[in-house]
C-alpha cells in the first residue's frame, strides 16, 4: 500500500522549493518512480505542436513524440480524463516504448482549462494500478496543477 499522503507532501515540498516545471517535474518523476513499487517508467509528456513530446522522466529511453489521440497518453488527452490500462497488450493502439510494460496509468495535467501535460506511469505488472492508486495520483496531479509554473 502506497503512502500517498507522504508522497504528496514531498511533492509539495519540491514545488515550494522550485515551482519551475522542468526542475519540479524532474524531481517529481523521480519521487513517483522511487515511491511506487513495480514501475519501469514514470514521467511527463507535454502537449506541444498538436501532439505530445516527452518531458522529465525516470526509466528507459522513451518515445519522443506521440501523435494526438494515439496510445494511452493521447487517449487521456483526447478524453480529458485519467486512463487506467490493466493490460497494455489489450489496449488498441498501445505504443510500446518498453516491451517490459504490462499496465499503465495516464493523468492529464491542466493549466486552467488547458491540458498542458500528462503524468504517464508504466508497470511491469499487469493490473498494477488500483482505484487507490488512481485517486492518489490524481491528488498528486492536483498539487502539481496548483503549484507548478509553466513559464
Amino acid at each position: 500500500m502506497t503512502d500517498y499522503k507522504t508522497m504528496i507532501a514531498q511533492a509539495e515540498g519540491i514545488l515550494e522549493a522550485e515551482p519551475w516545471y522542468v526542475a519540479a517535474l524532474s524531481n517529481i518523476s523521480a519521487l513517483v518512480k522511487d515511491t511506487l513499487p513495480a514501475l519501469n517508467w514514470a514521467g511527463f509528456y507535454f502537449v506541444r505542436d498538436g501532439g505530445l513530446t516527452v518531458g522529465p522522466f525516470q526509466g528507459k529511453p522513451a518515445c519522443i513524440r506521440i501523435a494526438a489521440g494515439k496510445g494511452v497518453c493521447g487517449t487521456a488527452v483526447s478524453r480529458n480524463e485519467t486512463v487506467v490500462v490493466p493490460d497494455v497488450h489489450l489496449f488498441p493502439g498501445h505504443i510500446a516504448c518498453d516491451s517490459a510494460s504490462e499496465s499503465e496509468i495516464v493523468i492529464p495535467i491542466h493549466d486552467g482549462e488547458e491540458i498542458r501535460a500528462v503524468l504517464d506511469i508504466d508497470s511491469v505488472q499487469k493490473d498494477r494500478f488500483s482505484a487507490e492508486d488512481k485517486a492518489g495520483l490524481e491528488a498528486l496531479v492536483r498539487v502539481i496543477e496548483g503549484k507548478v509554473e509553466w513559464a
